[in-house]
C-alpha cells in the first residue's frame, strides 16, 4: 500500500534526526526556557519583521488552537470560521470543550470573506437579545484552507480591515504554511501575516518535523500570561528544546529547508493533478497545494484504493464521490510515478 492520504504518514527530515541525535545528552533547561528555543524564536521574529512578537512552542494543531483561542476569549465568547475548518470538522469539538462556541460560516472553498465576518458580527451585535447569544469575537482562517486553497493578500487584507473595525481578533492556523508559501499563486509573506494577524502559527509537523508548531503572537493584549495557559491546558513540553531545534533546522538559512520540503510536495501534486486533467477528471475545488480534491467514480476510486491510500471526501451524485490525495515533504517521486500509471488505467 503506497500511502497518499495525508502528510504526516513519514517521521522526520534526516537533518532534524541528526541534529537531535547530536544534542541528545546536552543538558538544557526544561520548558521551551532552553538556548534551541530562544535562538529559533529570534530567527521567527526576524524572519516575520516583527521584533516584538511573542514565540511559543507547541506540539501539535489541535493543541495549538485551542490552547490560543480558549487563551484569547471571554466565557460568553466564540470563533467564526468557515463550515470545513479544522476546529469545526476535525478536532472532536476541542475547542467548544473548553467553553468557547465554533460559529461556523458557510463556505464552498474553504475561504470565509470579509463581508460574511461582517455581517456575522453585526447579527449579534444588532440583535435586541445579543446578551443572549454567543458573542462573535476572533476569527479563526487556515492557509492553506482544509479545501488546500489560499487566501490572498488582498482577501486578508480585507478580513484584517473587519477585524480591526469590529474588534475581533484574527487567528490563522499555519499547519500547513509551508505548502501555502511555496504554492503557485501564492501572495503571502510571513512579514505580511505578521502584520495581519493577532496570532498565527508555523506547523512543522506535516512539513519534516517529528512534531511541532510555532506560534506567534503579535498582538500585545494576548501575549500577557500565555505561558500559563499553555501549561494548564497540558501543552507545556518538559523537554522543550526538542521544538526549538527543530524549528531552528527547518527555518534557518531564510526557511531553506522548510520551503525546499515544500515545494516537493507542492510539485509532485501538480504532477497528480495535471494526470488527473489529462484522464478528464473534473477538481472537486481547485488549488496549488500539496492537497488535491478530485471527483472520481465510485468504480475507480475503489479500484485506485487497492493499492493506494486516498481520503474519502464526500459523495457527490449516484455514481460519484470526491476523495483528496495528499502529497508530503516525503513523498518520493517513484510513489507518484505510480500512481500516476494507475490513473491512466482507471475506467473514466
Amino acid at each position: 500500500m503506497i500511502y497518499f492520504n495525508c502528510d504526516y504518514n513519514e517521521g522526520a527530515h534526516p537533518r532534524i534526526l541528526q541534529k537531535l541525535t547530536e544534542t541528545n545528552f546536552e543538558q538544557t533547561p526544561g520548558y521551551s526556557e532552553d538556548s534551541y528555543c530562544r535562538e529559533a524564536a529570534d530567527l521567527i521574529r526576524n524572519l516575520c519583521a516583527c521584533s516584538d512578537a511573542a514565540v511559543h512552542f507547541l506540539v501539535g494543531g489541535t493543541q495549538a488552537n485551542l490552547i490560543v483561542i480558549s487563551s484569547a476569549l471571554r466565557p460568553y465568547q466564540g470563533v467564526l470560521c468557515a463550515d470545513t475548518g479544522h476546529i469545526h470538522v476535525h478536532e472532536t469539538g476541542a475547542v467548544e470543550a473548553t467553553g468557547h462556541k465554533v460559529l461556523a460560516l458557510p463556505s464552498h472553498d474553504g475561504k470565509i470573506s470579509a463581508e460574511q465576518i461582517l455581517h456575522a458580527y453585526q447579527e449579534q451585535a444588532d440583535n435586541d437579545s445579543f446578551e443572549h447569544i454567543v458573542q462573535p469575537k476572533m476569527v479563526y482562517i487556515s492557509n492553506p484552507t482544509e479545501l488546500g486553497t489560499l487566501y490572498t493578500k488582498e482577501e486578508l487584507e480585507s478580513i484584517h480591515s473587519v477585524c480591526q473595525k469590529c474588534g475581533l481578533y484574527l487567528f490563522l492556523d499555519g499547519a500547513r504554511l509551508s505548502y501555502g508559501l511555496s504554492a503557485r499563486g501564492n501572495t503571502l509573506t510571513l512579514p505580511d501575516l505578521a502584520a495581519l494577524c493577532d496570532v498565527f502559527y508555523l506547523g512543522g509537523t506535516k512539513c519534516g518535523a517529528l512534531f511541532g508548531e510555532a506560534v506567534v503572537i503579535t498582538n500585545g493584549s494576548l501575549q500577557k500570561d500565555f505561558r500559563y495557559m499553555i501549561k494548564q491546558k497540558g501543552g507545556m513540553l518538559a523537554k522543550g528544546r526538542l521544538l526549538g531545534i527543530q524549528f531552528l533546522e527547518l527555518l534557518r538559512d531564510n526557511m531553506e529547508l522548510y520551503l525546499s520540503l515544500a515545494t516537493h510536495a507542492d510539485r509532485l501534486a501538480d504532477q497528480i493533478r495535471e494526470a488527473l486533467h489529462q484522464k478528464g477528471y473534473r477538481d472537486f475545488v481547485e488549488n496549488t497545494t500539496n492537497q488535491i480534491f478530485v471527483i472520481l467514480p465510485d468504480e475507480a476510486i475503489a479500484i485506485l484504493s487497492e493499492n493506494f491510500s486516498v481520503t474519502y471526501q464526500c459523495r457527490v451524485d449516484a455514481a460519484h464521490s470526491a476523495i483528496r490525495i495528499c502529497t508530503s515533504w516525503a513523498t518520493r517521486q517513484e510513489d507518484v510515478d505510480a500512481l500516476i500509471h494507475a490513473i491512466n488505467t482507471l475506467p473514466y
